[in-house]
């Protein structure tokens, strides 16, 4: 099978949309990313999937710590930006829950240490064992066959 059928039914999957934000020298990092999951209830451990050509990768690795912001569906203009869609530069207001940055109107915040990473193909898999996390209303932003969409309650 070529590159572009493969993309086209792994689009087919509905995913939720999150930044994954990093600090490292004081600057914050962020990436939007679609592949998340949870791994473990005890610990409490989720998963990353980042690309090996990616900044974010090395982001993480140096600062050994990372939070995944699960997008609310007013924040899609974040994910545009976060995934190099827009190109006018924008000052994003972060804020801080145990010295790593959180998208704030997020649905949810999970912050993590790096528990464990895997080498996997072109990216590498990131185990973040969950330190802290902030919940807030609403509905979340979704991606189907390449376009947003949201969930609505």
């Amino acid at each position: 099978m070529d590159d572009r059928l493969f993309r086209t039914v792994m689009g087919k999957f509905a995913t939720g949309v999150t930044v994954i934000t990093t600090s490292t020298n004081d600057k914050v990092h962020g990436m939007t990313a679609n592949a998340f999951m949870s791994v473990s209830l005890n610990p409490k451990l989720i998963l990353i999937s980042i690309g090996n050509h990616a900044n974010m990768k090395k982001y993480i690795e140096e600062s050994g710590k990372f939070t995944v912001n699960i997008l609310s569906k007013e924040q899609q203009e974040e994910s545009q930006y976060f995934a190099g869609q827009l190109n006018e530069k924008r000052e994003i207001q972060f804020q801080w829950i145990a010295g790593v940055p959180i998208l704030p109107r997020s649905i949810a915040n999970i912050v993590c240490d790096v528990y464990e990473s895997h080498l996997a193909g072109d990216h590498t898999l990131f185990i973040g064992e969950v330190k802290d996390i902030h919940t807030e209303d609403g509905d979340p932003l979704t991606f189907y066959r390449g376009k947003y969409d949201c969930i609505t309650s």
